[in-house]
């Protein structure tokens, strides 16, 4: 029988979906992030100009392209929610906001830990750095103002609202390299142009990233199944699925 579109749509069919493809994600991130550290850290040759200090742009990179990507996302997840009241696209928004707040901690965390050997400053307040901070502060905007609102849908149209208005600073971060005299350097890879590193480098990048991603999926589906179980625990498929684990994990008198 072929799968419909909206097949997966219910929080029901999605919960055994989300559960069948999490234990995949985590072993694709150990074997993806395992393969892209080495050939990062022990395979990449010495920058000419950065020496070894460079090797950070393995874990800055994928994670900036993920801080991105994510609100994106949620956004998108959210904005789907509030327009046709689809219960599991704002669960899902509610489960990308902590993983996406995450990633752009660590993109502005480790590009502290580049900028000071680089620039001579673990801060400055640069274009690219300063539309990043304003991005993890709209990520905790949004899990602020959802958990403020006891009543779930109000929360989630209130979420999306933040989601959606906010969307408008990616585009900032993106292209605030070319639109303004900035100290961050512009990008290594793009869309339509060749890549400006070695091509060991690039591999790397492009393993990490695809850990992160592994990873997000991972850590996100885990997530909603958990929004999932609260939101629906009165249904009485949950009953029926808690009543089976918990029959499963009894041991034999």
């Amino acid at each position: 029988m072929s799968l419909r579109f909206f097949t997966f749509a219910a929080p029901s069919r999605f919960f055994g979906l989300a559960g069948a493809l999490v234990p995949w994600f985590w072993a694709a991130f150990a074997m993806l992030a395992a393969a892209g550290l080495y050939i990062g850290f022990f395979e990449a040759p010495s920058d000419a100009t950065q020496g070894d200090s460079y090797r950070i742009i393995f874990i800055h990179v994928p994670a900036a392209w993920m801080s991105m990507l994510l609100y994106l996302a949620l956004a998108f997840w959210a904005a789907i929610g509030w327009a046709f009241n689809a219960r599991l696209a704002s669960m899902l928004a509610r489960a990308i906001a902590p993983t996406g707040a995450m990633f752009t901690f660590l993109a502005l965390w480790s590009g502290a830990l580049w900028g000071k050997p680089t620039w001579g400053a673990w801060w400055v307040w640069d274009a690219r750095l300063t539309s990043e901070l304003i991005l993890l502060f709209l990520y905790l905007g949004y899990l602020a103002i959802v958990a403020a609102i006891d009543e779930p849908r109000r929360a989630d149209r209130a979420g999306a609202l933040v989601a959606i208005v906010g969307s408008i600073n990616v585009p900032i971060i993106y292209f605030s390299v070319r639109w303004w005299n900035t100290l961050h350097q512009g990008a290594s890879v793009g869309i339509g142009s060749a890549p400006k590193m070695a091509s060991v480098m690039l591999t790397a990048m492009l393993l990490m990233t695809l850990a992160f991603w592994a990873y997000a999926f991972a850590v996100v589906f885990t997530r909603t199944r958990a929004v999932i179980l609260e939101r629906e625990r009165d249904a009485q498929w949950v009953g029926e699925r808690l009543g089976a684990a918990t029959s499963d994990h009894r041991t034999p008198a």
